[in-house]
């Protein structure tokens, strides 16, 4: 008998990523700021205190510890991840069961959708009205549709935009289920609830070490909640699901809080120059431009398309989502090439 993959995976396609040479990348909300000598000096010294042939602390005990240190939270409410997308993926897994609902919003990160589907649960997507979100309405949605569990990013990934502190906890405390907040931009807004987050019952906030602190490539992820959840968290993830590598190298950043309170700064700084740069462009031509809390400039356009095809041209990668466009704030010169870019196309002037 010939083996079949199963009706779930047998027509899904591997996480797509444009693996092209380009001479501005400005597609996956990365820092622009890679580690400076004298901290990656740090880490080489380090990586001598590693025993490679051990498996890693399966509580990320130093990692959780510096954390907590930084943003001045309890150790004990915090869960360290192989990035935020593995929390997500065993959040999904550990606190829902198959059939259960989770209630998705629209436009929003993708893989909540994927994870959901990979669990067999029924997913509700709540659209979003011109890509805001009605807190009042998606109450109403969950009372009525009663779910297991909401996620959803905030500031929201890719719209760029940002729910108030007071509008968060008015979701959270009008619903009974578990409400799964991903604030991976948090760092470049001031609306977290990352410091009250084990006050809920109900609630996990998600945080990533990949953007304000340029650690992409280590792949490390929190997760913050009451103790219970944490509890439930260390349960079912892997045992040494964060590598020894990432937790002394993230640790080492973490302990460098002047650096990373520069890299904030730097990329806010970075961020306002590209939205105040783009606006009058967009105003100028019909193109709306949502007013950023996050690292990366979100633009609603007719013909995001051809500008998306027409940048590529000029060696320049962001991210198209349709009649959207989502850029990543870039370094001085990859910005001002970046705009002087899109006024060229904008003017007519563009040839592709």
């Amino acid at each position: 008998m010939k083996y079949e993959l199963n009706d779930k995976i047998k027509s899904l396609s591997p996480y797509s990523v444009d693996k092209q040479t380009y001479k501005i990348r400005l597609d996956a909300n990365e820092s622009f700021i890679n580690l400076p000598n004298q901290i990656v000096e740090q880490l080489k010294a380090n990586l001598d205190e590693i025993n490679f042939n051990r498996y890693p602390d399966p509580d990320a005990d130093e990692l959780c510890l510096a954390y907590a240190q930084y943003y001045g939270l309890d150790r004990k409410y915090i869960v360290a991840g192989n990035g935020s997308d593995e929390l997500i993926s065993v959040i999904f897994s550990s606190f829902l069961k198959k059939s259960d609902s989770v209630v998705v919003l629209s436009p929003d990160f993708s893989m909540y959708k994927f994870y959901a589907h990979i669990c067999e649960c029924k997913v509700l997507d709540y659209p979003k009205c011109n890509a805001e979100i009605d807190v009042e309405e998606l109450i109403e949605f969950c009372r009525v549709n009663n779910p297991q569990m909401i996620v959803f990013s905030n500031p929201c990934n890719p719209t760029s935009l940002s729910l108030e502190t007071s509008q968060v906890k008015r979701v959270i405390e009008n619903f009974d289920g578990l409400v799964v907040l991903d604030e991976a931009y948090m760092d470049f807004d001031d609306s977290s609830l990352i410091e009250s987050a084990a006050q809920y019952d109900n609630l996990i906030v998600l945080r990533t070490c990949s953007k304000m602190m340029g650690l992409a490539a280590l792949r490390v992820g929190f997760a913050v909640a009451n103790e219970k959840i944490v509890s439930a968290l260390r349960a079912t993830k892997s045992p040494y699901n964060v590598n020894s590598v990432s937790q002394i190298m993230a640790t080492t950043v973490l302990k460098n809080k002047k650096y990373l309170d520069g890299c904030r700064k730097r990329i806010i700084e970075s961020r306002d120059f590209l939205y105040n740069a783009l606006k009058p462009i967009c105003a100028d031509n019909g193109v709306e431009v949502m007013n950023t809390k996050t690292n990366f400039v979100f633009i609603k356009s007719e013909n995001a398309a051809l500008l998306f095809e027409y940048l590529k041209t000029k060696n320049i990668l962001v991210r198209c989502f349709g009649k959207y466009l989502r850029i990543t704030a870039g370094n001085e010169n990859e910005n001002v090439e970046l705009v002087k870019e899109i006024k060229m196309f904008f003017k007519g002037d563009a040839v592709i």
